[in-house]
């Protein structure tokens, strides 16, 4: 396995993609599902690393059985080539992360041995908020109307936490939250910003769908979070940094697999059972060595957890460190 060595991509998608459906655009054909019976789409070569490889996006599916036979019909297709899944969160979906490490883990002790990798997610909650203050910070003055599909009680909280967030420092004085499908609706929310007093609304999502599933009247369409282009982007550069872990026999199932802990309700011991601890058998640090030339070096930011609420942060939220990143701020 080599660093530059061409990748087949799945994309996994969950309820901030509408299973997947809203990620169409970067398969060829624009549908998701296996893509075994139409050509695929190759990331153009302008927007991934030198370093990166060639990632081609065989398809886009649900968790579950769907992602299964889809990895299935990749691994095919890529011949002896290696397979990279991509959990296509944006932070808010720690779940879709778990359920596809689930989906992988026996296809990579089958068929994919050594050449299938659960890759990092597409984004953290940091990248919302840095992404969801750019996209404020192009919408005219009024209110920000934050918008997403609704999920489950923490992924909707975890949105009003975000959006709180993305207003700080900003210059506009509201910046609220409506649920597609769930509580506020967007014409709810829209009419909450009313009350509030803003003149102008300007919906901007949190996902990677539309801001506005149906057109509201006086509501301001705020436009995609991140251009398709952008998206490649940045599954292109998950896809390099899994496949030089792979190539290091480390193929992120593991960490995958524990990407729920501390998410959802806590839980606790009652006055008869014996407190316990937790232990995580693998290293969250995903450590590796080059013998070669003698200098270590760990990889500190791959797939990590903690123990606070998932993408948690005490501090404004940073900007993106690697280079498709920071791309997809410019690129809206």
């Amino acid at each position: 396995m080599t660093r530059n060595q061409a990748a087949t991509v799945v994309l996994a998608g969950g309820h901030e993609s509408d299973g997947g459906r809203d990620l169409a655009a970067l398969v060829a054909g624009g549908s998701t599902g296996p893509a075994a019976a139409r050509p695929p789409t190759t990331v153009p070569p302008t927007t991934r690393p030198p370093t990166a490889g060639s990632a081609t996006v065989h398809a886009v599916a649900p968790a579950g059985r769907p992602l299964t036979e889809a990895v299935r019909s990749a691994l095919a297709a890529a011949g002896d080539g290696p397979v990279c899944v991509v959990p296509m969160t944006l932070g808010r979906d720690p779940g879709l992360v778990a359920d596809t490490a689930r989906a992988l883990r026996w296809l990579a002790a089958g068929e994919g041995r050594g050449r299938l990798a659960l890759t990092a997610p597409f984004a953290a909650a940091d990248h919302l908020i840095g992404w969801l203050r750019a996209a404020a910070g192009a919408a005219p003055d009024g209110a920000v109307l934050v918008t997403a599909p609704a999920a489950g009680p923490f992924e909707d909280a975890e949105l009003f936490r975000i959006a709180r967030l993305a207003r700080q420092y900003g210059r506009h004085r509201w910046v609220e939250v409506a649920l597609d499908g769930g509580d506020p609706d967007p014409a709810e929310g829209a009419e909450r910003c009313r009350l509030l007093g803003a003149r102008e609304v300007t919906a901007v999502p949190a996902s990677f769908g539309p801001a506005l599933r149906t057109p509201l009247p006086g509501v301001r369409d705020g436009g995609p979070l991140l251009r398709p282009s952008a998206v490649a982007g940045v599954v292109a550069a998950r896809t390099a940094a899994a496949l030089h872990l792979l190539g290091h026999g480390e193929d992120g199932i593991l960490a995958g697999l524990d990407a729920e802990h501390g998410h959802g309700y806590a839980h606790s011991h009652g006055p008869d059972e014996q407190s316990h601890q937790h232990h995580h058998q693998q290293q969250h640090g995903n450590q590796h060595h080059h013998q070669q030339h003698g200098n270590q070096h760990q990889h500190q930011n791959h797939q990590h957890h903690s123990h606070d609420r998932p993408g948690h942060t005490r501090g404004p939220a940073h900007a993106p460190t690697d280079p498709a990143e920071r791309k997809a701020d410019h690129v809206r």
